[in-house]
């Protein structure tokens, strides 16, 4: 199965003659669906690696919070509001697991706080587009939240077994995510010739955004060879984008709404959409700092950290004291 991998994706990939017999038993394992448990021999690449997805996909989670908590109070209803106070914490909650299962490979959670705050660590792009109306609030859960749902049901599977139990509870709360933002969606298609037009701008602004979220082509993706070798990754970026414009496309025009991608299409013989790529130079800018709302993002996280401070410090002073009196 493992040299079958590597025959597939070429580049970044060991060979099991490469291997220490160590390195090789790992990889047994890893082939016969085994999860890894902190205390079990790693090598350090895979560890490595886990570290870097596990915390841009919780900096995402604690990222993603902000252009939707900047519409809180300006929700249309007392129930639109509740709905979205809810996921916002949901959010919150998803980042608090994710940096726990980090925690578990060896990493200080304050030095991956402090690599996010200090712009050393990536995020979702998609989270440096701006909210321009309440539509997008709908488009971000139902668009976002759906692409993310593709990705991590998947990593259900994922060879790390705190990662992949964390993921359990995140996708049964993306699935709310995504359910409301369609409701939000429907509602504004529905409505007024302004209120549809305001959803299908939305739509317009975030196809493509979302589109990147599953990163670059598997041709130029550095990390996804090995991490689909180790099972860190089940699923390649383009398979993920696939799935994701399959099952998008009909609910888009369900709604009655027209697809972004005026060239995408139905195959009859392959029973999948074609589509066109999104522009990878935007998505190479965006991820490296030069999108729409990165700089405010990172203002917004750095004013929020230094805010709490003070919080933090009454908790450390607290379990010091218990510490003293015990």
């Amino acid at each position: 199965m493992y040299a079958q991998m590597v025959q597939s994706t070429g580049k970044g990939v060991k060979r099991l003659e490469e291997m220490s017999p160590q390195e090789r038993a790992f990889q047994a394992r890893i082939d016969a669906g085994e999860k890894i448990e902190p205390k079990d021999w790693m090598p350090e690449g895979y560890r490595k690696t886990l570290i870097r997805q596990i915390s841009q996909h919780a900096h995402s989670e604690v990222v993603g919070q902000l252009p939707e908590g900047n519409w809180i109070t300006r929700a249309p209803t007392l129930e639109r509001k509740a709905i979205l106070l809810a996921k916002v914490q949901d959010e919150a909650g998803h980042g608090l697991y994710l940096y726990a299962a980090a925690e578990t490979l060896g990493v200080s959670r304050a030095d991956l706080i402090d690599d996010l705050l200090m712009g050393r660590a990536k995020y979702s792009s998609i989270f440096n587009y701006p909210t321009l109306n309440w539509a997008d609030i709908g488009a971000v859960g139902w668009l976002v939240d759906g692409a993310a749902i593709v990705n991590q049901v998947a990593l259900q599977r994922t060879s790390y077994g705190p990662y992949s139990r964390a993921m359990i509870r995140i996708c049964k709360e993306e699935s709310f995510h995504a359910r409301q933002g369609y409701d939000l969606m429907m509602k504004m298609a529905a409505g007024t010739k302004a209120q549809k037009a305001m959803a299908q701008d939305a739509l317009n602004r975030l196809w493509w955004p979302a589109l990147m979220m599953f990163g670059p082509p598997d041709k130029d993706s550095v990390h996804s060879a090995q991490s689909m070798a180790w099972k860190i990754k089940v699923m390649s970026n383009d398979e993920g984008r696939q799935r994701f414009v399959d099952q998008t496309i009909p609910q888009i025009e369900y709604l009655g709404l027209e697809v972004p991608d005026k060239a995408a299409r139905l195959n009859p013989e392959t029973g999948h959409y074609e589509f066109t790529d999104p522009d990878w130079d935007e998505f190479f800018a965006v991820i490296n700092g030069d999108g729409p709302c990165n700089a405010d993002r990172m203002r917004a996280r750095n004013k929020a950290h230094d805010d709490g401070a003070w919080f933090r410090d009454g908790l450390m002073a607290h379990a010091s004291k218990q510490i003293a009196a015990e």
